[in-house]
């Protein structure tokens, strides 16, 4: 029989036996401006018009396929853009060394994401190579993948950051269907050993399904440097999904006028894989549709679920004992627990 994984919710930290942590409040959750937290690259949660309140509240974001920010300004704080794994291919097959293209606003990135459903192509690895041998200051993200030695290989092959997990997004059926995954719990825990045994510098991104700040935390317990979010960020007023009010489409600036005023707003939610966004990616032929579309209520403001995770991970940390961020990732200590035992505190 072979070993039992497990998922964040089978799992609860526990405290140090002795803290000299006296106060949440010296306790520092943010590696210089950048909290462990990534902003997914999909349509109805990152675009032009709100990258910068994402960037602001210290959440890295990643845009989607298809859109495009200007190099040069938001990119000197840290953002991610997405290219297919196709676009990045043919850009390969006429680089060389001699023909530079400066004028291709591919290459003027910092930090790309290729962005593709199965990391464990070996096209990918192929891609991945060529891209650290011709672009060697790219920091370039992949995956997503759902075994720690994809990871490895990933890793090996010059990721400096890689997507784990397949299937557990909100907006993506994949496991249901398709019967792909590997339970988060045990996939970030395995990377993160790997990472260590093996001296890799390459950043674990905890990627799909996080339903609270506690599989947040969980997540970067485990060893994930960073969780990246799609769900809890729609449902922020601030994000790119459409506004809708009893059915009725509205422009932002009114759904946000409305929802201070206890207007039960609704934000339009869809993964990535969608036929509707196939359509708009322009494929010709479309392929049988792995995520859903759906319609969620605007919970709060950026700034206050932000204000809240932080003030939540800083008092983990106080009672694990540690004051820096980078010292937690990885180090708590947990214990698995019964579904009694999380219905004792699941509130």
């Amino acid at each position: 029989m072979k070993d039992i994984k497990f998922d964040l919710r089978d799992i609860s930290i526990i405290p140090a036996i002795v803290s000299d942590v006296d106060s949440r409040s010296e306790c520092d959750t943010r590696e210089g401006a950048w909290l462990p937290l990534m902003a997914a690259p999909m349509d109805t949660v990152v675009c032009n018009k709100n990258i910068n309140t994402y960037q602001n509240s210290g959440i890295i974001p990643c845009m989607p396929r298809g859109e495009y920010f200007k190099p040069g300004i938001t990119n000197r704080r840290m953002a991610f853009q997405s290219f297919g794994l196709s676009e990045i291919e043919d850009h390969l097959k006429k680089w060389t060394k001699v023909e530079r293209e400066p004028e291709n606003a591919y290459w003027n990135y910092e930090y790309i994401l290729i962005d593709i459903a199965n990391g464990h192509m070996s096209r990918l690895i192929k891609a991945l190579k060529q891209m650290k041998v011709f672009h060697p200051n790219i920091k370039v993200m992949v995956g997503n993948v759902a075994h720690p030695l994809t990871y490895k290989n990933l890793a090996m092959a010059g990721a400096d950051y890689v997507r784990c997990s397949i299937g557990t997004g909100a907006g993506c059926t994949t496991a249901a269907n398709v019967a792909i995954n590997y339970p988060m719990g045990s996939l970030i825990q395995e990377c993160s050993q790997i990472k260590e045994e093996s001296q890799l510098n390459c950043a674990i991104v905890a990627d799909g399904g996080m339903q609270g700040y506690d599989d947040i935390i969980k997540a970067l317990a485990l060893g994930a440097d960073y969780v990246m979010l799609g769900s809890l960020l729609n449902q922020c007023m601030q994000s790119s999904g459409k506004n809708y009010l009893w059915g009725i489409k509205l422009p932002f600036h009114i759904a946000k006028w409305l929802w201070k005023r206890g207007f039960p707003i609704k934000k339009k939610y869809r993964g990535m894989s969608t036929k509707a966004v196939q359509r708009k990616w322009g494929k010709v032929k479309l392929t049988t549709a792995e995520g859903i579309t759906k319609f969620q209520k605007v919970k709060y403001n950026l700034k206050t679920w932000v204000e809240n995770f932080e003030d939540y991970l800083k008092s983990n940390m106080s009672y694990c004992g540690v004051t820096k961020i980078g010292k937690f990732v990885g180090k708590a200590e947990y214990v698995f627990i019964t579904e009694n035992a999380r219905k004792r505190f699941a509130k």
